[in-house]
């Protein structure tokens, strides 16, 4: 999908300015109707609040602590990871900022980020709306005041500020880059305007066993947070005079700039993570904090396991799968590639997704997520797997130190994998797990198993006959 024709992208780099935590250095191709009047949430009523994507930022990072994506996380962040054929995980994230009007986003990265860099770089620095909106990619730095790397989502805030500050914005919306969903934001700023609360938290409105890892709020009739549990450290308020209910947090929350300011330098001056520091703090602080129920599909790729799912769905036309990919009103946003059609010759292809630019000759794919760039050799077997595809073409007759081109070979099989970018599979092997084993590490030899998939690892050789 093309990017509509307001979102312009700049990187910036910390030896641009001067290192002015309470500066608010705008640069000079910033118009200046841009400074908008600001506002303060006493002056907000509960029904003429001022325009949400005039007066937020989104802050979205790009990769989250203890990733259990490896290999597939050994050299890109979180949210680079390819999604459904065409995608990154960060495009969904900021297609949700684009369809909900907020023209202010930043991306921190850290973490093997060189990936994630080019892509946003790439993909949303081609469309303007006047010069108004920037996506801004602030790497991790180190300055004479810091010279340690971001040590977690409240000390990259808190060491970005004098970046997030160019402008007169009265809330910032954090969001994690790695997260697989579509949510209005617009929804959730107007509750956190009409609650004149300081900080909102996006909850979900089901409860499953897997949601207490990004810790559970208990909420009040009024949806007003009491206390926060994590699933490391518990924080109970009890008061039996409140109705009490539990809801699984989403890592998605919107904090009103002043608060975020005395939070992270007067209150929390040395928190280094959000959800578990600084949103206990403020609760405890009795700041208002409130909750926003969300019912729609949300995966926070936790897992190999979760992860695959995720692009299971995405083959599906259900409730359950992620819908944007074929939603004209909320479309999802990526890099235009200008790859040619994909070629399909006398092949079999069902309940499948297929990138752009695949070469798939007289093979039989079901069930699969077909990346860009794949070449599938006659004969190829493939079922309920994920193939990421190709950076690059490579040229009919391989290289002459590689007798085995990028792609999967005449007569090979595949199931239940995930086959990560620039692979070689070799003729008539045999990727099917037939042990069933769960767990196994093989990286020497190109692969791992978790969870009873097997993952082949970027740019992995699997000879001629292999059986794995």
């Amino acid at each position: 999908m093309s990017l509509p024709t307001w979102l312009s992208l700049k990187i910036k780099s910390p030896h641009e300015y001067s290192y002015k935590p309470s500066s608010r250095l705008i640069p000079s191709s910033i118009p200046s109707k841009l400074n908008l009047p600001y506002t303060n949430h006493s002056e907000c009523p509960n029904i003429l609040c001022p325009p949400t994507d005039q007066n937020v930022a989104a802050i979205v990072f790009g990769d989250g602590s203890n990733s259990r994506l490896y290999p597939l996380t050994k050299r890109r962040s979180e949210a680079a990871l390819p999604i459904a054929g065409n995608y990154r995980l960060i495009d969904a994230v900021i297609s949700n900022c684009i369809n909900s009007n907020i023209k202010k986003i930043y991306a921190l990265t850290q973490f093997n980020s060189a990936s994630l860099n080019s892509h946003l770089s790439r993909a949303y620095s081609c469309a303007h709306i006047g010069n108004e909106a920037l996506v801004d990619v602030i790497a991790a730095y180190q300055s004479p005041e810091g010279k340690g790397w971001f040590q977690g989502t409240a000390d990259a805030i808190r060491r970005c500020l004098w970046v997030l500050e160019e402008y007169p914005i009265v809330d910032f919306l954090v969001l994690p880059g790695y997260h697989l969903y579509k949510m209005d934001f617009q929804e959730l700023l107007k509750v956190h305007c009409n609650n004149k609360a300081d900080i909102t938290v996006a909850v979900l409105s089901r409860r499953t066993d897997k949601d207490i890892e990004l810790g559970t709020f208990q909420v009040n009739s009024e949806n007003q947070v009491i206390s926060f549990k994590d699933n490391l450290e518990i924080r109970v308020v009890q008061n039996s005079d409140i109705s009490q209910d539990l809801y699984a947090g989403m890592d998605i929350y919107v904090v009103n700039k002043d608060a975020m300011i005395k939070l992270l330098t007067e209150y929390h001056p040395m928190a280094n993570d959000f959800r578990r520091e600084v949103v206990p703090g403020a609760i405890s602080l009795g700041m208002n904090v409130y909750a926003h129920k969300f019912s729609g599909y949300w995966e926070d790729m936790r897992s190999i396991e979760a992860y695959y799912q995720a692009n299971m769905e995405s083959i599906k036309n259900t409730k359950k799968a992620y819908s944007s990919l074929y939603d004209k009103d909320s479309p999802l946003y990526t890099l235009p590639r200008h790859l040619p059609p994909t070629q399909i010759t006398d092949a079999a292809i069902t309940d499948s997704v297929i990138g752009d630019g695949c070469f798939l000759n007289r093979c039989k794919i079901r069930g699969t997520v077909v990346g860009m760039k794949t070449r599938v050799g006659d004969g190829a077997i493939i079922e309920d797997s994920v193939i990421m595809g190709s950076d690059t073409y490579q040229s009919g007759r391989a290289e002459e130190d590689i007798h085995i081109p990028i792609g999967i070979g005449e007569g090979s099989q595949i199931k239940k994998a995930i086959i990560d970018k620039n692979v070689r599979i070799g003729k008539n092997v045999k990727i099917l797990n037939k042990e069933n084993v769960q767990e196994c590490n093989n990286e020497a030899n190109g692969y791992i198993i978790t969870k009873g998939i097997v993952v082949i690892m970027k740019g992995a050789i699997i000879p001629d006959g292999s059986i794995l």
